[in-house]
């Protein structure tokens, strides 16, 4: 049954494989089996494409309108304002928990859904200067790595990337960004090619190995990877410089310089938080990620590797997060 439903709406995923060892997207697609399987009458949907490619998008939207003609009930909750104005007949709109407007889609556009959702004006088109090729930050020669069941997932990838570039990969979800992430970072084991990070070889290093060399890593799993819940903004916040001044002298953290660090953080983040203390896990998504940026870019890192960096933002965080990225770019880091 589950094989028919999953070919009937287009959501293909191998039935036979642990949960853990998909991809965000195709975990996504596992929940959204689930509940077609249970024959549900109301179906609650919250960030469903955040980690799909435009034509998955479009192939589940396809879905979604079978659904509805069939006589279902959708409340789709997204951060997607093209997503909105694309799939929904009424749109809701909460700031900050509470309902500032209830319109018909058709009576709205993308300007005036994204001023009620931040309470300001809001830029969709960041603007981004031409700059000269600077030096090779990073080099990949015919790298292969298995994914997490054994198989080749990603086949001889090369290429180069120079400071002050961004580099996008795209790809439909489940086809190896998530491994090349991993084995530039030091999570994964290649198995075959070469990586230098300026002129070094470190193929194969470990994550401590490429965290000393300032290589920042922004995860598509902020809360799975990209922080310790339980712990408090300002632990999170020296997860990868605990172990070296000023935050630690001999066996001992400097609680002080922790608490001032923290501060300065969340000023220059603009993250909303009760203190510094309050725990992650009580960070809305858009926090959490303002979070991991903080810590991954404050030492000025050389190389930026970013799996889905506005993955389950609002459109005023995902602005933010854009502003942040292209201003490494400006000081000359690679991403």
């Amino acid at each position: 049954k589950i094989s028919a439903i999953a070919n009937e709406y287009g959501l293909s995923v191998d039935l036979q494989t642990k949960v853990w060892q998909l991809t965000v997207g195709q975990q996504q697609r596992v929940e959204i089996l689930k509940a077609l399987y249970r024959e549900v009458d109301i179906l609650i949907m919250d960030e469903p494409t955040s980690v799909l490619t435009p034509q998955e998008v479009d192939q589940l939207f396809t879905t979604l309108r079978t659904l509805v003609d069939d006589g279902l009930t959708i409340i789709f909750i997204t951060h997607k304002l093209d997503e909105v104005m694309q799939v929904s007949d009424r749109v809701t709109v909460l700031r900050k928990g509470k309902v500032v407007a209830t319109i018909l889609t058709t009576k709205t556009d993308k300007p005036s859904l994204a001023r009620l959702m931040v309470g300001r004006e809001v830029i969709f088109r960041l603007e981004k200067s031409r700059l000269e090729r600077r030096e090779k930050i990073l080099e990949v020669n015919n790298l292969q790595a298995l994914n997490d069941r054994g198989i080749p997932a990603i086949r001889g990838v090369s290429f180069d990337l120079f400071g002050g570039e961004i580099l996008g990969v795209a790809g439909v979800s489940g086809n190896g960004q998530h491994e090349l992430a991993e084995a530039l970072t030091g999570l994964r084991k290649s198995t075959k090619g070469r990586v230098f990070l300026g002129k070094k070889d470190v193929t194969n290093s470990s994550a401590r190995e490429m965290n000393d060399l300032n290589v920042a890593h922004i995860p598509a799993e902020r809360i799975r990877i990209g922080v310790v819940p339980a712990l408090s903004i300002r632990e999170n916040l020296i997860l990868k410089k605990y172990r070296h001044s000023p935050f630690s002298y001999g066996e001992f953290l400097d609680n002080k310089e922790i608490e001032e660090n923290a501060c300065r953080a969340i000023s220059d983040y603009h993250i909303d938080a009760p203190s510094c203390e309050t725990p992650v896990k009580l960070l809305s998504g858009g926090n959490i990620q303002k979070v991991v940026l903080a810590r991954e870019l404050s030492e000025n890192p050389g190389l930026i590797v970013a799996v889905h960096p506005t993955y389950g933002l609002d459109i005023g965080a995902t602005e933010q997060v854009r502003q942040v990225l292209l201003a490494q770019r400006e000081r000359g880091a690679a991403t």
